[in-house]
């Protein structure tokens, strides 16, 4: 976690022909003042090669007010994207990020920024995952880095990566999660209205149908229900009953609305439920678990580190007070 008191500097990367999703989440996670979460929030700047104007997707165009060198000097540098996949990276951005990385800088891309850093030789021998339609390409480019496609973000520690655009919201908060812990990330994660932590990979999202508008509001009904009943035995056949629905016609709802089965969303609330608790209490990993509704300290374990990549115990060590 952050020292009390220390504003974190975050650089993120903006070049010609960028969109301008990556950059705006960056900017909200990190640009915006937040005095309610009464914690030291970040300092950003927007950094690019040249002083031009930049052109944006969408038909305008921005200027960023540093250079290269205020990217290499801050605590934490994100590259949101690259501006063609096949393209060579250029020279000065790799300097750049190789500087910064043996300063002891956190290293972060997003989607396509990953083959910046492939580039800059910073994931070589690590695992690392972009957008699941560049993942071939960037194992072909880069065989060096160990390419895993199915997750929404890896965190190697001081270099961290996540999947398509949307994905790099995960991480983003999971960086809030880390220097902050559950609490603010959580606070973060509700101003933005998206889920503080997603359970799964990005291959439920790959080629994925869209839901048709004006559906049963069953399936949010069942969820809102779920989120109040933690502790409670969640069946399939429970959740259907809160939804009105048959068991066969939930699944295939909630599926399509959620891209997930019911029970992995379960796992999933249960796990976020348990991190403010490992966080701010001593209570044992087993009541925590109980707490929030594992039928026994292994299943909480399990899914808990398969979920978080690390064990309860050591998420404990890592974030409590």
């Amino acid at each position: 976690m952050l020292m009390p008191g220390r504003l974190p500097s975050v650089a993120v990367l903006a070049f010609d022909g960028m969109a301008p999703f990556e950059l705006g989440c960056v900017v909200e996670i990190f640009g915006l003042p937040r005095p309610e979460l009464d914690v030291p929030w970040y300092t950003l700047s927007v950094c690019a090669e040249t002083a031009e104007p930049l052109r944006v997707v969408g038909g305008f165009t921005m200027r960023a007010e540093h250079g290269l060198d205020v990217l290499a000097a801050a605590g934490t540098v994100i590259v949101p994207g690259v501006a063609d996949v096949r393209d060579e990276v250029s020279g000065e951005l790799v300097e750049a990020l190789r500087t910064a990385h043996g300063r002891g800088a956190r290293i972060v891309s997003i989607c396509s920024g990953a083959f910046a850093l492939a580039a800059a030789g910073l994931l070589d021998g690590r695992e690392a995952t972009t957008h699941w339609k560049y993942a071939d390409l960037l194992r072909s480019r880069y065989p060096a880095v160990r390419v895993t496609p199915s997750v929404l973000y890896v965190d190697g520690g001081d270099v961290l990566t996540s999947a398509g655009s949307a994905a790099g919201l995960d991480l983003l908060v999971h960086l809030v999660r880390r220097d902050h812990g559950a609490r603010v990330a959580n606070a973060v994660a509700r101003r933005l209205v998206i889920p503080p932590h997603r359970e799964g990979g990005q291959a439920q999202f790959i080629e994925a149908p869209v839901p048709p508008p004006g559906g049963d509001d069953g399936v949010a009904r069942a969820m809102a229900w779920a989120l109040g009943n933690l502790a409670e035995p969640l069946t399939v056949a429970r959740l259907a009953r809160e939804a009105r629905m048959s068991e066969r016609s939930f699944i295939r709802h909630f599926k399509r609305q959620t891209g997930t089965s019911p029970l992995r969303w379960v796992i999933a609330q249960r796990v976020a439920a348990s991190l403010p608790m490992l966080e701010s209490s001593q209570a044992p990993v087993e009541e925590i678990g109980a707490a929030v509704g594992f039928d026994s300290p292994v299943t909480f374990r399990h899914h808990f580190t398969r979920a978080m990549r690390t064990s309860p115990s050591a998420y404990r060590r890592a974030f409590s007070a």
